[in-house]
């Protein structure tokens, strides 16, 4: 088995690519501190793609932000920033979007791929009971809505391929500390077995959907 994983340096990343590594797959990892995969820029993505060679059976995106040049999350609509609000989208939205254009002509062409992007429950629109984090929640609404519609035009060519939003569970990392002591959390290697099992327990007719950690459907 021949996995990429997108942000293979940030908590969930590293331990995606070794529970990978663990089941004996063959894991080629990307980020920005390693390689300079900046899923911002779009030459960035492109010349990070080009460098590639071969299929792979697993793509997996594990970039993301909940604070990004400072900007925290927003506990109400007087809070938000434009400039804030448009790096979220182009992390977490736009960059996604990039990631499939130039690294989804990767997956396999004959048997079953995926392409799994790490998303977030904040990002449903359907779950949103508490408001507030608008930027986060949009970006990641944007994101669930990439994968939803590349799922549908990437089965045109590949039947056999799943491209799926995932929400991690509230992981122990740096991105939930300030953020998590009121959820129940759980290890970037809990959280990664999980998501890999789940990911194996997929089919096609999986493609285009949203799961939890637990594999739970996870409302639009």
């Amino acid at each position: 088995m021949r996995a990429l994983v997108l942000g293979s340096s940030g908590g969930i990343g590293v331990a995606l690519a070794d529970a990978l590594r663990g089941q004996g797959a063959e894991v080629t990892g990307l980020s920005r501190s390693g390689d300079g995969l900046d899923l911002t820029r779009q030459d960035s993505v492109a010349s990070a793609a080009a460098r590639l060679d071969g299929e792979f059976d697993l793509i997996l995106n594990a970039t993301g932000a909940l604070v990004i040049d400072g900007y925290q999350p927003e506990k109400s609509l007087s809070a938000i920033e434009a400039e804030g609000m448009a790096a979220q989208f182009a992390l977490n939205a736009t960059g996604v979007a990039l990631a499939l254009r130039y690294f989804s002509p990767m997956l396999r062409q004959q048997g079953q791929s995926v392409f799994a992007s790490l998303s977030a429950r904040v990002g449903s629109i359907g779950d949103n009971r508490l408001g507030g984090w608008i930027a986060y929640r949009a970006a990641k609404a944007a994101q669930n809505q990439i994968i939803r519609t590349a799922a549908i035009e990437i089965a045109r060519k590949r039947p056999q391929s799943i491209v799926v939003a995932l929400h991690p569970g509230t992981v122990e990392t740096p991105l939930t500390a300030r953020y998590a002591a009121s959820h129940p959390t759980i290890t970037p290697t809990q959280s990664a077995h999980a998501l890999l099992g789940v990911i194996e327990a997929l089919t096609p007719q999986d493609s285009g959907s949203f799961h939890d950690w637990k594999g739970q459907p996870v409302v639009w």
